[in-house]
């Protein structure tokens, strides 16, 4: 068993490297990047000057951004250097834990991170508890009544749940019950509502649990298809086993062989 969790723990190296090559990748070579996108806000810029000024024949706008601006956009975010120098450094920055600055926000990744990750734990930590929550008795329901009419609807709710991403089902719940198109039933955003700090300690429990009502939703119907499967059939490994046909023979009732014995 130690040897298994070693080589699993072990196995970890090569992934982070993989995620991080493919990353970087990405940022470096594919359109869009941080000097791209800063070379775009220039000539947004410089288009909006020109239409300000009457005599704009001269205008660097109208000629696109100097050449000597854009070496030093390269020069700003570490372009300049070679590829292979680029990646040592990034490596040898995510090895001091290191993650620099955003390209995008502006800000330090960590002070992002920390304005996040509460945000995301309680989401998690919700999704998790009641994935457990429902995935386990449904799936020992579905097993007792394997084959039958409820069996078959919950699996397929179960399996369309889990056929539809995350993020799109997020996106249909807030279009159809967060004001975004038929009825405002919950928020669009935010964890609690302006004035928090003076609600009532129930207010404020049940202002919070009105937040997280539909973004919790979303990840539990796109999670909880797994657990529930795995449960079934689990279960249905198990009741067919000999000391389960013995207890029946005994007379045990049917509730007395499911959650007793």
């Amino acid at each position: 068993m130690w040897a298994y969790i070693i080589k699993r723990l072990l196995l970890i190296i090569p992934t982070l490297l993989g995620v991080l090559t493919l990353t970087f990748a990405v940022i470096q070579f594919v359109p869009g990047g941080p000097v791209e996108q800063m070379v775009s806000q220039l000539k947004q810029r410089g288009e909006g000057g020109e239409s300000a000024i009457s005599q704009g024949a001269g205008y660097r706008g109208r000629q696109g951004v100097d050449p000597a601006q854009i070496e030093e956009i390269k020069k700003l975010y570490g372009f300049d250097k070679p590829v292979h120098e680029r990646y040592v450094t990034m490596l040898a920055s995510f090895a001091r834990f290191d993650l620099g600055k955003s390209f995008f926000h502006h800000k330090d990744v960590w002070e992002l991170v920390k304005e996040k990750l509460p945000v995301s734990i309680t989401l998690g930590l919700w999704t998790f508890v009641l994935s457990y929550l429902i995935s386990v008795p449904l799936g020992i329901a579905k097993a007792v009544r394997a084959g039958s009419r409820f069996d078959m609807v919950t699996s397929l709710i179960v399996l369309i749940g889990y056929a539809i991403p995350g993020f799109v089902l997020g996106v249909a719940l807030l279009v159809l019950f967060g004001g975004g198109s038929f009825l405002a039933w919950f928020p669009l955003r935010g964890l609690t509502s302006s004035g928090w700090e003076d609600l009532s300690l129930a207010g404020k429990v049940l202002d919070y649990l009105w937040h997280i009502a539909l973004p919790v939703t979303a990840s539990v119907l796109g999670s909880f298809a797994v657990i529930t499967m795995l449960t079934k059939n689990a279960f249905l490994e198990e009741i067919r086993k000999q000391y389960v046909l013995t207890a029946r023979a005994k007379g045990l009732s049917e509730r007395q062989v499911l959650w007793k014995h």
